[in-house]
This record gives structure tokens, C-alpha cells and sequence, in this order.
């Protein structure tokens, strides 16, 4: 159900959110989240987490969360970022746990701040999907949630604006994101194997197994879904056939 804000407050909501937005990008928070960064510092983060076992995964899922609610690009090296401090299999858990987090507060403030505005320039429109979102709408996104080559950011907005409900959309998002939260962090910690020995960051480490492995897997993620729908195609030909 879309929450209904007075204008005022929409208005006043959206000023946070972009005031957010832009001291991310002022104060240096985004750019220091992206490779260079992350190459630099590994070694001191890496020391850092390995003496705060506890407090470390919290503060990597405050921030990863609310780079996702403002809808920051960072959200890969965050998932490599995970891999390289954590491991593969706690990094996987603590980056989908955020990501989760993070696109449900998106939607909230989506679907509080800008759904309304929506709602009345596109209703008829809206109303046209609306049945196909409430049948069919978790196995879309589960979909787009399995091919990384849609924006993460319009993936967890767009739901929001066209009417979806939450629950299928927290239940599609957690879901979806497992799969690639593994193959990243797996990536990010073969990435730290590597960067351990002292060697340069190059294209050269792409080839080494420990990386190349799960980027083969992510390839083969991200076009199962056309396989899937092929194989529908097939079964459907297969069946005109025969009657």
C-alpha cells in the first residue's frame, strides 16, 4: 500500500535525500569505494576487520546499505570489497543481507516520495500492469535480478513507481541477489589472494582460476534466463507438434 506523504513532506524527503546524495560525492565517500581505493587500502581495512570481528561486518552493512538506499554507484566494489575483507562465504552473507536492506528502504522511499507523483501523471498506465505485477511480478524480478546487465539502482526503483508490492519485491530482491553476491565476493576474494603477493593490479589477474571461474559462472547467470525462455519456446513447438 503506498504510503501517503503530504507534499511538504515529500518535498522535504527528497531535499534529505539528494542533501545525502550530494555530500557522498563532495566529501570523497563514493570515490573512496571505488578500485584505486580499494587496492590502496586493502592491507589497513583488511587489519582493521581482522581486529574487530564484530563491529567490521556491522559497519560494512551500514555502509553498503546506504549506498544502495541512495542508490550510490559503488555497489560492485562493495561486493569485491566483501570478498577481500571477509571471505566468499561471510562476505556473501553480510552483501546480500545490505543490498537487501538497502533496496527495501529505496522502495519505501520510492514508493513514499515519488510513487504519488507517478500514481497521477501515469495512472492508466499503471493500472495496465498492475495485474500483471500483483500474478507475475516476483518472477520478473527474480529475472532481472539473475542478469546483472540492468542498472541496480532502476531495478530497485522501478517496482516501487509501477505499484508493486513489498513483500514479493524483499522476497525477489533477497533471492536474486544471492547467486551474484557469491560470484562477486568469490571474485573479490580471489582478488585478495592475488594482491597479496604484492603484485599490480592488471588484466592479466583476470585469467588466474580463482577469478576467472566466477566470472564464467556470472556469464552463465546472467543469460539463463534466455536460455530458460528458449527452452519454453521448444517444449511450447514441441507440444503444437504433436497435436
Amino acid at each position: 500500500m503506498t504510503m501517503r506523504w503530504q507534499p511538504a513532506a515529500r518535498l522535504a524527503g527528497l531535499a534529505v535525500v539528494f542533501g545525502l546524495c550530494v555530500a557522498a560525492w563532495k566529501t570523497g565517500a563514493v570515490q573512496a569505494l571505488y578500485w584505486p581505493s580499494l587496492v590502496e587500502h586493502r592491507a589497513e581495512w583488511s587489519a582493521d576487520a581482522a581486529a574487530h570481528p564484530v563491529a567490521a561486518p556491522f559497519v560494512f552493512i551500514s555502509i553498503y546499505t546506504a549506498a544502495v538506499a541512495l542508490s550510490l554507484p559503488v555497489g560492485l566494489w562493495l561486493s569485491l570489497l566483501g570478498g577481500l575483507l571477509f571471505g566468499m562465504w561471510l562476505g556473501s552473507l553480510l552483501t546480500v543481507v545490505s543490498a537487501s536492506c538497502g533496496a527495501i528502504i529505496l522502495f519505501l522511499l520510492a514508493r513514499g516520495l515519488l510513487a504519488p507523483f507517478f500514481e497521477q501523471k501515469f495512472a492508466g498506465k499503471i493500472a495496465k500492469l498492475r495485474p500483471g505485477l500483483e500474478r507475475d511480478g516476483f518472477g520478473y524480478l527474480l529475472a532481472l535480478r539473475l542478469m546483472p546487465v540492468f542498472p541496480f539502482w532502476l531495478v530497485n526503483l522501478a517496482p516501487a513507481l509501477i505499484g508493486m508490492r513489498l513483500a514479493p519485491y524483499a522476497a525477489a530482491s533477497f533471492l536474486g541477489m544471492i547467486p551474484t553476491s557469491f560470484v562477486l565476493n568469490a571474485v573479490g576474494s580471489g582478488l585478495g589472494a592475488t594482491l597479496a603477493t604484492g603484485a599490480r593490479p592488471n588484466a592479466s589477474m583476470l585469467l588466474r582460476p580463482g577469478i576467472m571461474l566466477p566470472l564464467m559462472a556470472l556469464a552463465l547467470l546472467a543469460i539463463l534466463p534466455a536460455l530458460w525462455r528458449l527452452w519454453q519456446a521448444h517444449q511450447r513447438t514441441r507440444v503444437t507438434d504433436i497435436v
